[in-house]
């Protein structure tokens, strides 16, 4: 009996072997669990996606930003007015000509508490052929600072930079929102990985147990042309094998299902244009560790890791924020304004007779350009200011009541979301533990069965030898053996794939395998700025 166990092994080995061996070297990707997450984070296409999203966030909170950026405008016109003279005292000639030129450059500012300050310069030079001026050309210079804040509406740090707190809250419940999807990848890809050494364990029982039919298969034909056994003991033998064959076949298009899952998951294309011709091996065996699980501990950590709950939590801040504005919004909008500004002015001066322009004769000029206004201007010669205040009281304020009730419903709206997805979570850690747990029983209960299954079968063929038994108990017990096998192999499996799904649940499942992000990977910011 031990003999032919070895025969089959022995067989069995070369099965398995030749085809490695057949194939080429390339051909065959030997693959570790880390290394599989690993190219999972690096190359699959939809993390890829999702690995965008902040970074879109992230622009969108620079664009914010943007509201407190200097602005710096300029205007230039120049105007030429043309019109008919009706008197002699307008104009020496039948028309009237004037020719104006004008500029302005501000600077304006908005500040944190809401208000403005803003600097602008103004000059421009205006010619024309009007009787009795003094001063033509003449030009003109204003240097001016405009203050302006809220008091009520719009006043405050916060309520100023509404728009950046919101795409800050944006940006990091992107970031949030891409750990929670590197978390799935991280468990799907463990769960693939698994899966795969399943079907690869699967066939290989599928194997053995075609073998040892096939070796019945041969001594029944010995012992029926021996004459110690009837024809139909063939036909049974036979049938088996055949079945064995078709189990087979089932397993081998498991395993290849399962190679092009992981394929896909891992994007073997972007490393591999020949990625359709290699096959995975693994390299990595599930652990059967009994699990130190405390439910209480797999709650703090959920309720403090998981980063669906910490989107959530940034998500509710925002709305409690929009409800802050939404009152603000309610106040009247007063507002304190000041302005402080200085003239100038300068042009060529014309010199009447007897100092009377009204004489009408020229006796001469004073040239002088427009750099004395501006002199003038930045020299503060002529200070002006105004200080005042505003008030508006807008009649659409019943709208803005409106919109508060609005933020109120969506606050409450987030907060039963919150609590909702705080009892999810519970019902999911209290059922990951529950399944670890069970699993691990699993592997303890179809041990024993394999156990037992492998001493009924040598038991019955040690009873076949003396003519106690019959082929067809034989072939019963191999078929349970086979069973009882790819059972407990399911259940180690199976054990694995729940402890990678009761770090999911934790939020833990990404920093398990930290050591297994690429460094290049972009959501490694992500994951560092997690608690």
């Amino acid at each position: 009996m031990r003999h032919r166990i070895l025969i089959s092994a022995v067989a069995l080995l070369a099965v398995s072997i030749l085809p490695a061996r057949a194939a080429r070297e390339e051909d065959v990707l030997k693959l570790s669990l880390q290394e599989c997450i690993q190219k999972t984070l690096k190359n699959n296409l939809g993390l890829a996606a999702e690995i965008l999203s902040p970074k879109i966030a992230e622009a969108d909170l620079a664009q914010a930003n943007e509201r407190f950026i200097p602005t710096l405008a300029f205007s230039y016109s120049r105007q030429d007015n043309m019109s008919a003279s009706y008197s002699f005292l307008d104009a020496a000639g039948a028309a009237v000509s004037t020719l104006q030129n004008s500029y302005s450059s501000q600077l304006s500012q908005t500040l944190p508490t809401g208000g403005s300050l803003s600097m602008s310069l103004d000059g421009g030079k205006s010619d024309t052929t009007r009787q009795f001026q003094t001063i033509n050309p003449r030009f003109s210079s204003t240097l001016r600072f405009n203050f302006s804040q809220p008091l009520l509406k719009d006043f405050g740090w916060k309520i100023s930079r509404r728009n950046i707190i919101l795409a800050r809250n944006n940006r990091d419940a992107s970031e949030y929102g891409l750990s929670e999807t590197m978390e799935e990848y991280v468990y799907r890809a463990k769960s693939a990985y698994w899966s795969l050494v399943y079907t690869r364990e699967n066939l290989d029982v599928r194997r053995k147990s075609l073998i040892l039919a096939q070796e019945l298969l041969e001594q029944n034909k010995a012992e029926v042309e021996a004459g110690t056994l009837p024809p139909i003991e063939i036909l049974t033998a036979q049938a088996d094998v055949s079945t064995r064959e078709a189990d087979i076949l089932e397993a081998e298009a498991a395993v290849r299902n399962s190679e092009d899952l992981l394929k896909t998951l891992i994007n073997l294309q972007a490393e591999n244009s020949q990625a359709n011709l290699v096959h995975i091996e693994p390299t990595d065996s599930p652990s059967v560790s009994k699990p130190q699980v405390s439910l209480d501990e797999a709650l703090h950590e959920a309720y403090e890791n998981r980063p669906d709950l910490q989107a959530t939590r940034v998500r509710l801040g925002s709305s409690e924020f929009n409800l802050a504005y939404a009152r603000n919004q309610l106040f009247p909008d007063l507002r304190l304004t000041a302005s402080y500004w200085s003239p100038g002015i300068s042009g060529t001066q014309i010199l009447y007779e007897n100092g009377n322009a009204l004489s009408g004769k020229i006796i001469g000029v004073v040239p002088a350009g427009g750099d004395q206004a501006m002199k003038d201007a930045f020299a503060f010669k002529y200070k002006n200011w105004s200080v005042g205040l505003s008030l508006s009281l807008p009649l659409g304020a019943i709208f803005s009541r409106a919109e508060v009730a609005s933020a109120n419903l969506e606050l409450e709206q987030a907060r039963l979301r919150l609590q909702n997805q705080e009892q999810q979570i519970f019902l999911e850690i209290r059922t990951a533990v529950r399944m670890v747990e069970t699993n691990y029983l699993r592997i303890q209960a179809y041990r024993v069965a394999r156990e037992n299954a492998a001493k009924k079968l040598e038991a019955e063929q040690e009873k076949l030898k003396v003519g106690l038994s019959t082929n067809y108990f034989i072939l019963q017990y191999q078929r349970d053996l086979a069973t009882a096998m790819i059972n407990e192999l399911k259940s180690i499996v199976d054990y694995n794939v729940s402890l990678a799904a009761l770090y999911r649940a934790q939020g833990r499942g990404l920093e398990m395998e930290r050591g297994s992000l690429p460094e290049d990977n972009p959501g490694q910011t992500a994951f560092e700025k997690r608690p």
